[in-house]
């Protein structure tokens, strides 16, 4: 019998180590897949934001860090241009009303590649830019500003909440393209909304012309 009853306590103990091993395996997917995915969502975002001062207005300025995925950059190596837009936003709160909206703007980005000339082209407008590599365009495209926002827009006292977003326009993609990126992730590029708050009375100190801090 206490023969017996060692085996048992060694088949338990055999299977107790086979469950944690497994159990370890299945978190090691499980930090992978979560890395993963804060890795993609971290293609588009936001590493500063701040408020310009100039003589006689404000601007909201923002530099997003850009990381396109393999599959954006082959659909550029191809010719596919790739829109972006960028928002700025400052609203004002009212304990009676909805919040006041003091400042909307959005922005669209072309970012686009020549096969014959071997450039990439950020276009805003009828204005453009060439650059020999991509890493170069993003450098650019990643700094990013409001249109000049009056002075008088602001009361002198109290918060504002001012935003800034970056994302990709799928709706500008080719049709085939737009049935793909509704259906896949790998569009999914967007810094979302980064919220911060700005006072015109600590603004109203700095010195003209102070950059994005």
């Amino acid at each position: 019998m206490p023969c017996c009853k060692k085996t048992a306590n060694s088949r338990f103990w055999a299977g107790c180590q086979r469950g944690l091993h497994r159990l370890a395996r299945c978190g090691l997917w499980l930090l992978l897949l979560l890395w993963g995915s804060l890795t993609y969502a971290d293609s588009i975002s936001v590493n500063k934001a701040d408020v310009r001062v100039s003589e006689d207005s404000y601007q909201l300025a923002a530099e997003f860090n850009i990381r396109l995925n393999s599959v954006v950059e082959q659909a550029l190596s191809h010719g596919v241009a790739i829109y972006f837009v960028s928002e700025f936003s400052v609203t004002r709160s009212r304990w009676y009303w909805l919040d006041e909206e003091i400042v909307k703007s959005e922005h669209i980005i072309k970012l686009s590649y020549n096969v014959l000339t071997g450039q990439y082209r950020i276009s805003h407008g009828a204005l453009y830019q060439n650059f020999p590599t991509l890493e170069d365009a993003l450098r650019v495209m990643q700094r990013q500003s409001s249109p000049a926002i009056a002075m008088d827009s602001f009361k002198k006292s109290g918060n504002y909440l001012a935003g800034a977003r970056l994302r990709l326009d799928i709706d500008q993609l080719p049709k085939l393209l737009q049935v793909n990126a509704l259906t896949s992730k790998d569009w999914e590029l967007d810094s979302n909304w980064y919220r911060w708050v700005i006072r015109p009375d600590d603004i109203a100190a700095r010195q003209p012309s102070e950059g994005v801090r």
